[in-house]
């Protein structure tokens, strides 16, 4: 009773002085705020999305007079939001979720430099650019780097140092007193925490949406080192079928680590499961291995030694073919060539209708009745093959299943890997 009194003759003195309790301040929306100059000197250039890749990465459609392929990719101006591609980071889905859902139903997406020139980031490959959308045909461009930074969806990159810079720092600022994202102090919903999972790669392939995002652990063969990746298969005797993964490991492995990704070791990996935008399909990341604490669960490890197993593939299924595979969701069809994606196969009596080198070697179009079949023959591979002259000649070939811009392909990379028929 003396509370309700108290207040009440709080509320009246309010009253009765004409005092207003304060108002909280509305947060700034920077990113509308800043308007885009077409009048500078600055580039610019109207682009479409070619693919998404993560949060503070994307790869634009653009003409060839910005980038000879046509395709430019854009690493953000002045923002760094957490991972999703080589490893996962806390808030890396979420960041990578805003930047697709705003630019997948923009009207207008306008890439512009931070000066009179496209200029590239320090891997030479990628071009710093701000990335400005319309999110309805009458709206007002909206800077989406200064967005992600007042979501507080990234860190700040040399922020300050750069057209935008005041605008950026102001953003980053009002995220970090709102407690935004990675500001909060609070567990990013969709990042594991947890132990890793105990799979098998069957389990991994048949199911991948399943265990997107999941820390994971499996055993297999590794079959191929390249890239900073490598390949492994494990052979499942109930389905009789060997099932394959993609594992990037990175620049940072250690001499120890890297002996465990030997190829002919089986070893046990632990590592993010997750969809790979480059590539379109799912790989493992984020490896680790602590030397000065082996009993550590979450190291990878050798656990003995393998052969690959070149299971034979037939040409018509691998074209054409389909399979049921068991999942926990029930029965699910699957291309036989999707199910030997990452595995090691053999493939017979193949016709080369065309044989084109380039610089990593040959590319075969091969057929066999009506199919058609596409192998890359590695410059190891193909020595015979340039000597000799395969156009129009039969050959066998062993490698691993790939797929490159949507099509599968055998992967041949060994010396001995495709044989001539006399």
């Amino acid at each position: 009773m003396m509370k309700r009194i108290a207040c009440c003759l709080a509320l009246a003195c309010l009253l009765f002085t004409g005092m207003r309790a304060p108002l909280a301040e509305a947060p700034i929306d920077y990113a509308g705020e800043l308007k885009l100059d077409m009048t500078s000197d600055t580039r610019k250039q109207e682009v479409t999305v070619h693919a998404f890749i993560d949060g503070d990465t994307t790869h634009f459609d653009v003409p060839k007079d910005v980038a000879p392929s046509g395709v430019l990719k854009a690493r953000y101006l002045a923002i760094n939001t957490p991972e999703t591609t080589n490893r996962v980071e806390e808030y890396g889905k979420a960041a990578a979720r805003f930047t697709q859902e705003r630019l997948s139903t923009a009207a207008s997406i306008l890439i512009e430099s931070d000066d009179g020139r496209w200029n590239l980031d320090s891997t030479g490959e990628r071009h710093l650019v701000w990335v400005w959308y319309k999110p309805d045909a009458s709206s007002d461009y909206r800077n989406l780097n200064v967005e992600i930074l007042q979501n507080g969806l990234a860190v700040g990159n040399a922020a300050a140092n750069n057209r935008y810079g005041e605008w950026c720092t102001a953003a980053l600022e009002q995220a970090k007193a709102q407690g935004l994202n990675l500001y909060s102090g609070e567990p990013d919903p969709d990042f594991d925490y947890g132990d890793a999972l105990e799979l098998t790669i069957r389990e991994l392939r048949c199911d991948p949406e399943r265990y997107d995002g999941r820390k994971v652990a499996f055993t297999g063969v590794i079959t191929m080192n390249d890239a900073q990746s490598v390949y492994m298969e494990a052979y499942d005797p109930e389905t009789d079928r060997c099932y394959g993964v993609c594992v990037y490991y990175g620049y940072g492995m250690s001499a120890p680590a890297l002996s465990i990704l030997k190829v002919g070791n089986e070893s046990r990996i632990v590592g993010t499961f997750q969809y790979h935008a480059p590539s379109d399909s799912y790989q493992v990341a984020g490896l680790s291995y602590r030397m000065m604490d082996p009993d550590d669960p979450d190291n990878i490890q050798k656990v003995g030694e393998g052969q690959p197993a070149y299971a034979p593939m037939d040409p018509e299924a691998f074209a054409r073919g389909t399979a049921e595979v068991q999942t926990d969701q029930g029965m699910r069809t699957m291309d036989c060539a999707e199910l030997a994606l990452y595995t090691t196969v053999q493939m017979q009596d193949l016709h080369v209708a065309d044989a084109a080198a380039d610089a990593d070697g040959l590319r075969l179009t091969c057929t066999a009745g009506d199919v058609q079949v596409q192998v890359r023959a590695d410059a190891a591979a193909c020595a015979e093959l340039m000597a000799e002259g395969c156009a129009g000649r039969t050959i066998d070939v062993r490698g691993i299943v790939l797929r490159e811009d949507g099509t599968y392909l055998i992967r041949a990379f060994e010396s001995d890997a495709v044989t001539l028929h006399p």
